[in-house]
């Protein structure tokens, strides 16, 4: 195949586009953000879980406390209505000294249940606490979250833009070039990756780097300046220019 050197030169420049766009689509799949958010999404899930667990907790203890209170409501109730009864007096001594002990009993079993409501008042108190924290970490958690976020996207939106950009010089470079070039161009990227065509540099092909062989450089140096040559070992279209080394 052949083209004029000029073109030639031209690949260069369609190399040069698609070797920026293939950068920007790594860039785009690498963005520490993408690792960052995938973090936060699991500490969200854990701290989110860890709420349920604290607010489970406080709404047990809850229930838990509210059944005490009824409990020792029930007894102040009977409590005060023996004591009624005991101060309103014109019992017989058998009845007076059993609803005596019953008033007895209920002190003692109202005082159990005051305590026992304490206790659990102090450790609603502790799983409010632990709820509250969980809360706060939570909400700070989100917030870095949605900081990650904004820089994510605003990255994006600038990687977005300047792909667009290089997607329209690339367009102006294709309808600079033959088409038969641009397809083989494109047969080579299949095989030999985003590098399709290389500058000749020092006597090394610009593409794998390697050193010509002496037939190697011979050959090169006896091609026209208007053949394609290609690399014996990548394969990928070789430019060469007078600064070549040849």
């Amino acid at each position: 195949m052949k083209a004029a050197p000029a073109a030639q030169l031209r690949l260069l420049d369609l190399q040069t586009v698609d070797t920026a766009l293939a950068q920007l689509a790594h860039r785009r799949r690498s963005l520490p953000e993408i690792a960052e958010l995938d973090a936060l999404a699991r500490e969200l899930s854990k701290l989110e879980d860890e709420r349920v667990r604290a607010q489970v907790a406080v709404d047990d203890l809850d229930r838990d406390i509210a059944r005490l209170e009824s409990d020792t409501d029930q007894v102040r109730a009977r409590k005060r209505k023996d004591e009624d009864r005991l101060v309103g007096g014109g019992l017989p001594a058998r009845e007076l000294t059993a609803l005596q002990h019953e008033v007895e009993s209920l002190t003692r079993r109202q005082g159990e249940l005051e305590d026992a409501e304490l206790a659990l008042m102090e450790q609603r108190e502790q799983a409010q606490a632990n709820l509250d924290g969980v809360t706060e970490r939570l909400s700070a958690t989100r917030a870095n979250r949605d900081e990650a976020q904004r820089r994510h996207d605003e990255t994006l939106a600038g990687i977005s833009r300047d792909e667009e950009f290089h997607r329209t010089a690339r367009q102006a470079v294709v309808a600079d070039l033959p088409g038969d070039l641009v397809s083989l161009y494109l047969k080579v990227q299949d095989s030999a990756g985003v590098m399709a065509a290389a500058l000749v540099q020092g006597g090394r092909c610009g593409g794998c780097r390697i050193e010509f062989s002496g037939s190697e450089r011979a050959r090169l140096k006896a091609a026209a300046a208007d053949e394609i040559t290609r690399c014996e070992d990548c394969r990928r279209i070789m430019v060469r220019t007078s600064e070549s080394g040849l």
